[in-house]
């Protein structure tokens, strides 16, 4: 075991020392190669079948779920009124049929009475604090009508504390909740939400009609990876095809999501620059359609002007909303120094990066805008100064103002995108020591390209051999406490006595099955499958199609949940009339 110890502690240290040598080189990530982890928080309290007569919202949802990649980002569902009535845990979505399934989940909620906001936002930030996957970037959508409604025995200082607990492990953790307030009857509570979304670095929105919802989510959408909408001309449907032209500016563009509102469903066909009709659905293109929506994504679509034909319903209003997705990364080139002295000139260079290699598209360029994003951390003041884009390149020079600390960072614009690299610090506190001639940025980006290669290969290495120990230690864990296991016949109402099942004896995992000692009539149990939680927790996960309960509400556990000391939760099997209820005890 110390030996092990030793081991991890050698290859965090070698992690490290190869992390300092070139702390100049960043790129951030761009839109299609970033991954979301959202949470959908909706408030499904009776008042919404007066302020959201069409079940706007559900198709809002479902929209945005449409508009996450084809694979890769995980969504999940919460419906709540004073409590959770129901939870989807987020889904990784591999393709159309996960899509589907978030979807059909949502057409399943169902309204309640009452209506405590601090509920949805409380168990939005523990869904996404059970765990972030490594390099998704996280946020929550919270959707609601009113002010909080209570039941006897309900406080509003109860509410009210918990909610600004909340929302501050969601600011702790930066989890942003971006806010949507629907204003139908205009009880809103904008203060709250607005507070709410700024504290966490969200949005927030207001509408007084739920036919904005679905541009609405398109746009938390954009926001959050850095993109930008782009209104494409609506018009007034006259029952027959209408032209919409959709220009696809570069190569560049990863995805293009054209997303068509109307009051009812309408026919589309689409036309390549080439002017050769589409067909849709197809392997490039993804055609999803509801009756507030349609939505087209073309994947890697060819440069030039796409004709899109609509045909709505007559004197229906259309409006069609364009986002592009782009490959895309802005990369500096290493500083030849991270230590001035004020005054000093400092020359930075950075590229457009698609899929690790320089962009080579001059008309990227020359119609975005860039600038130069220098942070005094000092003082916290943020200044801007333009920088020149070339037809490969970007670069400029500022002065270093005082013997302050800085970070500064390239940010580059254009009417479809922002990107920014990620910051660079410098410090001028110290003179700067005499040194050799400053290498050439070719000499200087070269050399380091070589140690970047280098110690890619090395962090791989010691990464795997990481991985393998996590693996090991993982797959080795103990248990600590024990289930009480009760089985009820719903045929004949007979009840077995309380089994007491200690679990110290199990590592890593063990399935439900083999705690019923492998008796066939629960075969299907074997589905779902116990793991240590955090602490002395237990996550389970369920793949059987078992329905699960906690205190009398369905919930979703595919992805994991987790159980606490004194939780009782009840399972429903599917192949044979039982149901089995489980209490930990630690």
């Amino acid at each position: 075991m110390l030996k092990r110890k030793s081991m991890l502690q050698w290859a965090a240290a070698l992690l490290i020392a190869l992390a300092l040598p070139i702390p100049q080189t960043y790129a951030a990530q761009a839109a299609s190669d970033t991954r979301i982890d959202a949470v959908l928080s909706v408030d499904v309290s009776n008042s919404m079948n007066e302020s959201d007569v069409n079940k706007v919202s559900y198709e809002a949802m479902k929209m945005f779920i449409d508009m996450a990649s084809v694979r890769g980002d995980r969504i999940g569902v919460v419906a709540y009124t004073d409590q959770v009535m129901r939870e989807k845990a987020p889904l990784k979505i591999g393709g159309a049929k996960d899509k589907e399934e978030l979807k059909k989940f949502i057409d399943q909620l169902t309204l309640g009475p009452y209506t405590d906001l601090a509920v949805g936002v409380d168990e939005a930030v523990k869904v996404l604090e059970s765990g972030v996957e490594p390099g998704h970037v996280p946020l929550i959508v919270l959707l609601t009508d009113g002010n909080n409604s209570l039941r006897a025995g309900q406080t509003q200082q109860k509410s009210q504390e918990v909610l600004n607990q909340a929302v501050q492990k969601a600011k702790n953790k930066g989890i942003p909740i971006y806010t949507i307030g629907l204003n139908a009857d205009g009880q809103l509570n904008k203060d709250e939400l607005d507070r709410i979304s700024k504290e966490t670095g969200g949005k927030m929105f207001v509408t007084s009609t739920a036919d904005k919802l679905p541009e609405i989510l398109s746009e938390i959408y954009a926001s959050h990876l850095k993109l930008k909408v782009v209104p494409l001309p609506g018009f007034t449907a006259n029952g027959d095809f209408q032209n919409v032209v959709v220009n696809i500016p570069t190569a560049s563009v990863a995805e293009a999501n054209i997303s068509i509102m109307s009051p009812n469903p309408v026919d589309v066909k689409l036309s390549d620059p080439s002017g050769k009709e589409q067909p849709i659905p197809s392997d490039r293109i993804v055609y999803s359609k509801s009756k507030a929506y349609s939505l087209i994504k073309i994947l890697n679509p060819a440069q030039g002007d796409w004709n899109l034909k609509i045909k709505g319903v007559s004197k229906d209003k259309i409006d069609i909303n364009l986002i592009y997705n782009y490959d895309l990364k802005v990369s500096m080139v290493p500083l030849s120094s991270i230590s001035y002295s004020p005054g000093d000139s400092v020359a930075v260079k950075a590229h457009l990066m698609s899929n690790g290699q320089k962009v080579n598209d001059p008309g990227l360029y020359k119609n975005a805008k860039a600038s130069l994003v220098l942070t005094d951390l000092d003082t916290k003041i943020s200044t801007e100064s333009p920088l020149v884009s070339n037809a490969d390149s970007i670069e400029g020079s500022f002065k270093v103002p005082e013997a302050h600390d800085y970070e500064l960072k390239v940010k580059v614009e254009d009417a479809n995108f922002l990107r920014e690299s990620e910051p660079v610090a410098i410090s001028a506190k110290k003179p700067a020591s005499p040194s050799a001639p400053a290498e050439t940025s070719q000499e200087s980006e070269g050399r380091w390209l070589k140690l970047s290669a280098w110690g890619g290969a090395l962090l791989v290495l010691i990464a795997a051999a990481l991985a393998a120990m996590a693996y090991w230690k993982k797959a080795n864990r103990g248990f600590v406490g024990q289930l009480v296991v009760e089985i009820r016949d719903e045929d004949t109402g007979e009840r077995t006595s309380p089994q007491y099942k200690k679990l110290h004896t199990f590592k890593g995992k063990f399935n439900l099955h083999q705690l019923l000692q492998l008796a066939p009539d629960y075969a299907e149990t074997a589905a779902i499958v116990f793991r240590p939680g955090r602490g002395d927790t237990l996550n389970v996960v369920n793949k059987s199609g078992c329905v699960m309960e906690k205190g009398g509400r369905v919930f979703e556990a595919e992805g994991g949940k987790e159980i606490f000391a004194r939780d009782c939760i009840k399972i429903t099997l599917k192949n044979v009339n039982k149901v089995i209820t489980l209490e930990y005890l630690k």
